[in-house]
C-alpha cells in the first residue's frame, strides 16, 4: 500500500489546482482558506480524539507545528491562491511551483546533510524541462506582478516548510501534527483576512463542491500522505514527485475541463515521468 502513496499523492495534489479558480471566483481566497483550515482542523481533532491521541503536547513541539502550518498552509497556499484569483494562469502559478524540487536540493545538503547524488540531479533536470514543456505554451500570456511576486512567496514556503518538517525531532502523530498546523494555517489566515482583505464567500453550490474536494481529499488526503513521504525518506526525494504536478493536472484539465492537451504536452508528461522515477530509485 504504501508504495503507491506518491501516485495517490500526485492524483489528489494535482486535482487541487482544478478545484482552485471556482474556489477565488466564488470568495476571498483568505477568507476561503481561513474556512478550509478551520474545519481541517476540527477534522484532525477529531480525529486525535478517536485514535486516543492526546493533544497536549510540549510547548516546542507546538510551536514548531504550528509554525510549519503558517509556512505551508498560511504562506504557500495563500500565494497560490492570492496569485491566481488576480489573474496569474494556474498553469504557470504551477510551473513555478513546480521549482521546488530544484531549490529543495540545493538547500537540502547543507541544511539536512542529505546527500543530493547525480542522478537526483539529472532527475530533477529532466522533471522541470518536462513540466516546462506542458507549460511552456501559457508563458506568453500576460503575468500580473503581484501574482508573479506571490507564487514565489508561495515557492519559498514550501520549500522551507518541506525542509523544516523533515527536521522536526519530535514524533508526534500525523493526526495530531496536522491539527496543529491547520490551527496555524487557519489563524494565519483569519488574521490577513480582518487586516488586509474585504473578506466575502459566496456560498454556492459551485464554492461548495471545490471547498469539499480540497478539505477531503487534499488537505485530509494529500497533505497527510506528504507529511508521512517527507518523514519515511530524503526531503530532496520526497519533492521530486512534484515534477508530475503540473503535467498531471494539465491532463486532469484536459479530462474534466475540455482544455487542450498536445503532443508536447504528453512528450513533457513522458520526459517528467522519467526524471521522477530517475530521481528516486534507489
Amino acid at each position: 500500500m504504501v508504495r503507491i502513496f506518491p501516485l495517490i499523492f500526485i492524483l489528489l495534489w494535482s486535482s487541487a489546482f482544478i478545484t482552485t479558480k471556482p474556489i477565488v471566483d466564488n470568495s476571498d481566497p483568505f477568507a476561503a482558506l481561513a474556512f478550509r483550515f478551520f474545519f481541517v482542523a476540527l477534522g484532525f481533532y477529531l480525529f486525535s480524539l478517536y485514535l486516543n491521541h492526546s493533544i497536549i503536547i510540549k510547548q516546542k513541539n507546538l510551536i514548531e507545528s504550528v509554525l510549519s502550518g503558517v509556512l505551508f498552509h498560511g504562506f504557500y497556499l495563500g500565494g497560490v491562491f492570492y496569485s491566481i484569483s488576480i489573474g496569474m494562469p494556474t498553469g504557470i502559478a504551477a510551473l513555478i511551483v513546480t521549482l521546488q524540487p530544484i531549490l529543495t536540493n540545493v538547500l537540502s545538503g547543507p541544511i539536512l546533510n542529505e546527500k543530493v547524488n547525480t542522478k537526483q540531479w539529472i532527475g530533477a533536470l529532466l522533471g522541470f524541462m518536462g513540466a516546462a514543456l506542458v507549460l511552456g505554451l501559457d508563458v506568453g500570456l500576460k503575468i500580473p506582478f503581484l501574482g508573479l511576486l506571490a507564487t514565489i512567496v508561495a515557492l519559498i514556503a514550501i520549500t522551507t516548510s518541506t525542509i523544516w518538517q523533515k527536521k522536526l525531532s519530535n514524533n508526534l502523530s500525523l493526526p495530531v501534527s496536522n491539527f496543529y498546523q491547520a490551527v496555524g494555517g487557519c489563524l494565519f489566515h483569519v488574521v490577513v483576512t480582518i487586516f488586509f482583505t474585504d473578506p466575502y464567500i459566496d456560498f454556492t453550490k459551485t464554492f461548495f463542491i471545490a471547498m469539499s474536494h480540497q478539505i477531503f481529499l487534499v488537505s485530509f488526503g494529500a497533505f497527510t500522505i506528504l507529511m508521512f513521504l517527507i518523514k519515511k525518506n530524503s526531503a530532496s526525494k520526497t519533492v521530486s514527485i512534484f515534477f508530475l504536478i503540473p503535467a498531471t493536472s494539465a491532463f486532469m484539465a484536459w479530462l474534466f475541463l475540455n482544455e487542450s492537451l498536445t503532443n508536447l504536452d504528453l512528450l513533457g508528461f513522458m520526459i517528467a515521468s522519467i526524471g521522477v522515477y530517475i530521481a528516486t530509485r534507489d
